[in-house]
């Protein structure tokens, strides 16, 4: 009897996991970030130089969509750029609730132009003299569980 107890216990503890937790994690150095995330083994990840910023998109058929903006840290306070970005979101009228907020990121809930909600997420991190900010690809439509799944996956 204790070891089907045990047995739906562990069941009980894995369902319960975060599911980026179960994500392989991604060494991004090879294109030209160092940094590392969580992400599916299918993805594709795409690199665009524009001098003074990089954008890498990081994503699959499946609705997993990051982008990454990396530069040059013109500040270290991590408290100062989350809040810009967090201002940033809430001043467009597509915005609608803050669902998640820790000290470096959120998740946020908009309406879309059809009328139905959509999800996005801003994360910062700072790297030596680099910054990154991550969200939710720039296309596509994204679930609450899905956008908290990316979040995870960057943190």
């Amino acid at each position: 009897m204790r070891s089907i107890l045990l047995f739906f216990a562990v069941i009980f503890l894995f369902s319960c996991a975060e599911p980026a937790a179960n994500l392989p994690e991604m060494d991004l150095m090879s294109k030209g970030l160092p940094i590392k995330i969580k992400a599916p083994e299918d993805v594709v990840v795409e690199v665009s130089d524009y001098g003074l910023m990089k954008d890498v998109t990081v994503k699959n058929d499946k609705n997993f969509y990051l982008q990454i903006f990396s530069s040059d840290a013109m500040s270290t306070d991590l408290h100062a750029i989350k809040d810009e970005k967090l201002n940033e979101v809430k001043s467009k009228e597509s915005f609608s609730k803050i669902i998640e907020e820790d000290e470096s990121g959120f998740i946020y809930e908009k309406m879309r132009s059809d009328s139905t909600m959509n999800y996005d997420f801003r994360q910062v991190r700072f790297q030596g003299d680099k910054q990154y900010i991550f969200q939710t690809g720039l296309v596509g439509k994204f679930s609450e569980d899905e956008v908290r799944m990316m979040y995870q996956a960057v943190k």
